[in-house]
C-alpha cells in the first residue's frame, strides 16, 4: 500500500493498493476511486463495537474497499478545512477525539475509549467518549484546522480547551479541570472546564474548535419571522 496527501484547504489521502489489499472507512468516507475495487459494508467486530463507534462519532457500519487488481486507486477526503494525519498504529498508540477516524488498513481497529473518571467526560463536553486506535498498519485521521504537536516531559502539564485537543499518546494522562473564579466563568469566554494533559508523551492539538466554529455559523443564520 502506498499513499499521498493531496490538497491544502480540505485535503484528501489517495491510496494505491496491490491486488488483495483493502482499506476501510466510515460510511460515506470515500471520495473517488478507480476501477477494480469492490465494496463490502459490515459491522466490524460485532454489533456492540459498532454501537461503540457510533458513540465515538463514527458510523455503525464500516465500508471496506478491496483491490481486485494491481494499482487500484482510492481516495478519502476530509469534511472540514484542516489536515490529515498519517499514523502507523504498529508503532504509535493514540487516543483521539471522536470523529477523528478517516480511514485505515483493515488491520487497524478504531474502538470506543472511556476516560477513567466519569466526571471528566460528563462535564467535559467532548471528553467522555474518545477513540482508541488498536491493531497494526496505517490509519489516517482528520484534523480540524492546523495541527500542533507538543512533547510533554514527565509531569509536564498543558491545559487546553476541550475542542482543541485532537489526540495524545496513551502514556499521557487526561482529566477535566474547572475554571476557577465565577467572573472567569461568566465573562472569560472560555467556558467552565479545561482539559488537563499531563506527560510524559506526545500531544496533538488542533487550531479549529469545531463546536465553536459551527456555533458561530448557527448564530449567523437568520431566524424565521
Amino acid at each position: 500500500m502506498e499513499y499521498k496527501l493531496i490538497g491544502n484547504v480540505i485535503p484528501a489521502v489517495e491510496v494505491t493498493l496491490h491486488k488483495g489489499e483493502a482499506m476501510q472507512t466510515q460510511s460515506g468516507g470515500m471520495a473517488w476511486m478507480s476501477q477494480g475495487l469492490t465494496l463490502e459494508s459490515n459491522v466490524k467486530g460485532g454489533l456492540a463495537r459498532g454501537i461503540g463507534r457510533m458513540f465515538s462519532g463514527e458510523s455503525l457500519f464500516l465500508a471496506t474497499y478491496t483491490a481486485e487488481k494491481e494499482n487500484a486507486v482510492i481516495a478519502f477526503a476530509a469534511t472540514v478545512p484542516g489536515k490529515i494525519l498519517p499514523v502507523n498504529v504498529s508503532e504509535t498508540k493514540l487516543i483521539c477525539q471522536k470523529g477523528a477516524f478517516l480511514c485505515s488498513q483493515t488491520t487497524v481497529e478504531p474502538k470506543v475509549s472511556f476516560t477513567k473518571k466519569f466526571s471528566s467526560g460528563f462535564f467535559g463536553g467532548e471528553g467522555f467518549i474518545l477513540q482508541e486506535l488498536t491493531g497494526t498498519g496505517m490509519a489516517f485521521l482528520e484534523v480540524d484546522g492546523d495541527l500542533v504537536e507538543k512533547n510533554l516531559g514527565p509531569g509536564e502539564v498543558y491545559k487546553v480547551d476541550t475542542g482543541n485537543v485532537f489526540a495524545f499518546e496513551k502514556s499521557v494522562s487526561y482529566e477535566i479541570e474547572t475554571v476557577k473564579g465565577i467572573k472567569n466563568v461568566l465573562f472569560g469566554g472560555e467556558g467552565l472546564f479545561l482539559t488537563k494533559l499531563t506527560g510524559p508523551g506526545k500531544v496533538y492539538l488542533q487550531t479549529m474548535n469545531f463546536a465553536e466554529y459551527t456555533g458561530r455559523i448557527a448564530s449567523s443564520i437568520p431566524s424565521k419571522g
